[in-house]
């Protein structure tokens, strides 16, 4: 059975309509996962879904332990996970209540942010040109054209740090860059998937426009809610009809990922760090 993983982000802390058929709680090697992991069905697929920030919303992005959610995907797994977020528009066109499919990210977070499972003891350079498994992103892209929302194709989602939103300053100098939108959390989503081999793709749901555009009021949380309970419907219609056109047959490298990416010699890896890192690099490192 195909296992789908997908990870809510502000507004989405469940998946109504779903049939659950059991919750659990992992302990991993990085520590504890957000909140349980949901394992629901959707049309003979296995979904499992995990709220980022709890289910109560009680943890900062800062604060996010991403290696322990994404290890439990893995664990449980998961093949390919849709991540589901909230963001702010960086251009005019991409308006509040519309819907992204970023394939490119920037990242601008300076805290000490957990983004690879290979800091000790063993080192992997993935390949990370194309962050996005761009097989995931169509089937996302075709369900989000079946409803009747605006939805955009491509684009690149700037990873901020937060948790206080952009100075007007710094708004305009991601604008310049060519930024397209703005989060907090799925660059090292991204990252971890990738090395974990788990395909990975955003849909990023539109909530305002930063603070860039003079003619809009400053962004606030009231506002960003507001729009939130208007997308959070769209987003799980836009999901079911993704996880139901889903196919077991891929063509993506996503699961080959860390083929050539392990430079550390195989002798040389402590016997706890494979343990650690088993169902990750057990493929590979005997």
């Amino acid at each position: 059975m195909l296992k789908i993983g997908v990870i809510g982000g502000s507004g989405l802390y469940n998946l109504d309509g779903l049939k659950i058929k059991d919750q659990v709680c992992l302990t991993t090697p990085f520590g504890h996962a957000s909140d349980k992991f949901v394992i629901t069905e959707v049309e003979g697929k296995e979904v499992i879904f995990l709220p980022r920030h709890g289910k109560a919303h009680a943890i900062s992005p800062s604060q996010i332990n991403y290696r322990a959610n994404i290890y439990g995907m893995k664990k449980l797994g998961v093949e390919a996970i849709f991540s589901v977020s909230a963001c702010g528009s960086l251009k005019e066109e991409l308006k509040p209540g519309d819907f992204v499919i970023p394939l490119q990210f920037v990242d601008r977070t300076n805290q000490a942010r957990k983004h690879t499972f290979f800091d000790e003891g063993i080192v992997a350079h993935i390949s990370f040109a194309y962050p996005v498994c761009q097989q995931l992103a169509k089937t996302v892209h075709g369900a989000a054209e079946k409803f009747d929302v605006g939805v955009h194709y491509g684009g690149t989602y700037l990873n901020m740090e937060g948790p206080q939103f952009s100075t007007f300053a710094e708004s305009n100098l991601y604008r310049s860059w060519g930024m397209d939108i703005i989060g907090m959390t799925n660059m090292a989503e991204a990252r971890l998937a990738r090395e974990a081999e788990i395909c990975y793709v955003t849909l990023a749901a539109v909530t305002d426009y930063d603070c860039w555009r003079e003619t809009e009021e400053v962004v606030t949380v009231e506002m960003i809610l507001d729009t939130l309970k208007k997308n959070t419907e769209n987003a799980k219609k836009i999901l079911k009809s993704a996880l139901s056109s889903m196919k077991e047959e891929r063509s993506c490298s996503c699961r080959q990922a860390l083929k050539h990416a392990i430079v550390t010699n195989p002798k040389a890896i402590d016997s706890k760090i494979k343990k650690r890192l088993d169902i990750i690099i057990g493929k590979y490192v005997k």
